[in-house]
């Protein structure tokens, strides 16, 4: 007579790769969301920033929600802070 064995060992399986996609999707990429709120939060004036289309622009004026930069003489585009992906440097 085959012995049968109970759900416990595929039980522990699914927990074991839960465990596994937690700390090596989710932990990762809730750290990553948390510095690129504080990021945004730290925006000042004549930081050079990249948005997520790739456009480089100098920091003219922070806002609520948005903001202001200057791509190039006279020309000036109005973002969503969340449309900000990096800072390369802070100009002094």
């Amino acid at each position: 007579m085959p012995t049968e064995q109970g759900g416990f060992p595929i039980i522990y399986a699914y927990i074991l790769i839960f465990f596994i996609f937690y700390f090596l999707v989710l932990r990762p990429q809730r750290s990553k969301q948390k510095e690129q709120k504080e990021m945004i939060k730290n925006l000042k004036k004549n930081d050079e920033v990249i948005t997520t289309s790739g456009i480089h622009g100098t920091v003219a004026l922070v806002k609520d929600k948005t903001v202001v930069l200057r791509v190039d003489d006279n020309v000036k585009i109005e973002f969503d802070k969340e449309s900000i992906l990096s800072i390369q440097k802070a100009k002094t």
